[in-house]
């Protein structure tokens, strides 16, 4: 799969019409390549390649692209002066806008060149008559004088591509090659825009292999995930996630739902069995080339090798996971399966038989993101491996005595249990003097019971004047309005809610959407004020949150990893009040520390290259270690 910007895979439909409309030829490819090209004057043209067939070209002239499901790695360009439409689909969506992004800048910069110029005829005549050889060559990288040159342009009406009639650009249809959000690259499409650390695994998923990477809270892992499920083609590229917010926010379905087998009890021969007689099921399975699971830390083993062993009989291939390319993503120092443990001790993947089989590669995400403080990045980073010492216990015992609210906007409590954080919401909001305001979502029908499971906004949202609040969307980075900004109700305008962050910036909360899929890919959406009461908040349902005002009581922690979540969700020191801290709330499951210490020694052991390479590498493991067990007997 190319990822340059003048070339893109994917499937075409290249198909001629008649100026009536009616179609006179039609061919469609499964794999095609295109390309961006220019000939010996310099006109510009689509290469399109498809193996055992002549390339076919089209000239750049009297375009229209429409762009409306480029997220979904669709788009079409239609070529009007030869009557034909390309209809790409199946293309990684990264690439594509990246693609098309290309042509737009180009193409502007092309337009002076044009209107200079002599007539129609004079310029055949001149082509005639140059007796210059016949020759395609790749169009020149864009540079960021031709990002500025095509900017300038935006605003001035395109020679090359006719602006469409006001309808047909609300369906979609845009009146330049690229929708003008995307002359400017954004983050979501950018290379340059992942750290070293990152870049090495997104291109070990994009050379095939099977990967597992991990990080503490707050490295980009989240972050990533999004980036390489945008840069695999959409129709074979399955994201799944253990958890429904979790899958919601890389915009696919949970691992349960995909599996096709429930909750995995039973014989191993019965669920296969199952799985292969519902033809909706195997058919996803048959069709999966690149599975995504997401916080792979809250799968149970026993579950996972049970997947494993159904993709396999499926797919009737014994390569590990049926030769589905796997990209594992998770924390297992974050919280748990939410299970009991299994009978033969196979609570973690990692414990499965299996694990090892399909895990090709391992890297670790080292730069944090989400605090700048080095001081409570170190007091996190032992709080993960369940490490306190009297320092960092002192340190956080006197954040209890911080005072942390301004202009009314109260610190979110973090609870152990979700029913305490519901009874602290629910009752804060009616101590509040004032009429209520109702805010139902708008769900795709008979939806609403797998929306609520899989997203984060409340199917149903009461509201007063003075209500703590929480976003649940970014709606602006830039000025501060993200997922977890902290914020009071001060009024309502036209029946929404105005809130004023802890930023002191107000903002009117209008519907938003969140998408859904079930375990078919039909898509379902939730429209809601993205907004949450913020009083408290369940620790499982803040991970992946960074909150900018928070307190907790870790006294009721249950399970490892939950004291590490609930500290390592606030972005400093500053920002923290911790009530009744113990030291004794704070530990990490043995049988992890156990997994991470492994692959770290083997890391520093074999002096494998600094951060974000390969931990380990099964080709070479076995030598490797070899050879560390002889220096080690040499020095006994």
């Amino acid at each position: 799969m190319d990822t340059g910007e003048n070339f893109l895979s994917c499937a075409v439909t290249a198909e001629w019409t008649t100026s009536q409309g009616s179609i006179i030829r039609k061919v469609s490819y499964k794999n095609a390549t295109l390309r961006i090209i220019r000939n010996e004057f310099r006109e510009m043209f689509i290469e399109m390649s498809v193996e055992k067939h002549a390339a076919s070209r089209f000239a750049l002239k009297s375009i229209n692209v429409f762009k409306k499901f480029m997220a979904e790695g669709k788009a079409s360009i239609k070529f009007q002066e030869v009557g034909c439409t390309l209809f790409l689909s199946n293309a990684p969506p990264t690439n594509l806008v990246s693609f098309l992004r290309t042509l737009f800048v180009k193409m502007s910069g092309d337009k002076e060149k044009v209107t200079s110029t002599t007539s129609s005829k004079q310029n055949i005549r001149a082509k005639l008559l140059s007796g210059k050889p016949q020759a395609f060559e790749e169009i020149s990288p864009v540079t960021v004088a031709d990002m500025r040159n095509a900017k300038s342009k935006i605003s001035k009406s395109s020679i090359t591509t006719p602006s469409p009639p006001k309808k047909r650009k609300a369906d979609g249809e845009n009146s330049g090659p690229v929708p003008k959000k995307l002359y400017s690259p954004s983050p979501l499409t950018t290379q340059s825009s992942l750290n070293s650390e990152q870049q090495r695994v997104l291109e070990a998923c994009l050379g095939g292999k099977n990967i597992f990477f991990t990080g503490s809270a707050g490295t980009g892992k989240s972050y990533l995930l999004k980036r390489i499920v945008t840069a695999l083609p959409p129709d074979v590229t399955v994201a799944t996630a253990s958890t429904g917010v979790a899958a919601c926010h890389i915009g696919g379905t949970t691992f349960h739902a995909f599996a096709g087998i429930g909750d995995g009890s039973g014989p191993l021969e019965h669920l296969c069995e199952k799985a292969n007689k519902m033809p909706m099921v195997a058919q996803k399975w048959r069709k999966c080339k690149h599975l995504i699971i997401d916080e792979i830390s809250m799968v149970d083993g026993a579950f996972f090798e049970k997947v494993e062993a159904i993709a396999r009989y499926i797919r009737k291939n014994e390569k590990p996971f049926g030769g589905i390319q796997l990209i594992l993503c998770g924390d297992f120092l974050q919280l748990p399966p939410v299970v009991e443990r299994s009978r033969n001790g196979k609570k973690f993947c990692f414990q499965s038989a299996c694990w090892d089989k399909c895990i090709e590669l391992c890297f670790e995400l080292k730069e944090v993101h989400r605090q700048t403080d080095q001081e409570f990045i170190s007091i996190l980073n032992s709080v993960r491996i369940g490490r306190v010492t009297k320092e960092i216990s002192d340190r956080l015992i006197n954040t209890a005595k911080q005072k942390i609210e301004s202009d009314g906007i109260l610190a979110t409590r973090l609870c152990s249990h979700t029913n305490d954080s519901k009874m602290i919401n629910d009752s804060k909001l009616r101590d509040l003097s004032g009429e209520e305001k109702v805010f139902i979502s708008q769900d795709s029908d008979n939806a609403t019971n797998l929306l609520d499971n899989q997203t984060i906004a409340p199917s149903k949202l009461i509201l007063k004047v003075g209500a703590q609040v929480m976003l649940l969307k970014n709606i602006n980075v830039n000025a501060g309005l993200v997922n977890g900004a902290r914020g009071v109700v001060v009024r309502f305008d036209d029946g929404f809610p105005v809130v004023r962050f802890k930023n002191k910036k107000d903002y009117t909360a209008k519907s938003e959407r969140w998408y859904v899929k079930n375990s078919s890919g039909t898509l379902f959406c939730r429209r809601q004020v993205p907004l949450n009461l913020a009083w408290a908040f369940s620790i499982h349902k803040s991970q992946g949150l960074t909150l900018d005002c928070v307190e907790m009581s870790l006294s009721k922690i249950f399970e490892a990893g939950q004291a590490y979540v609930a500290l390592s969700r606030a972005q400093s020191l500053d920002t923290l009040r911790v009530l009744d801290f113990d030291s004794r709330h704070v530990w990490a499951d043995p049988n992890v520390l156990e997994f991470y210490q492994k692959f770290r020694r083997r890391l520093q052991q074999m002096e494998l290259i600094p951060l974000g390479r390969p931990l380990c590498d099964k080709t070479n493991r076995k030598m490797k270690l070899k050879e560390i067990l002889l220096k080690q007997m040499c020095r006994k």
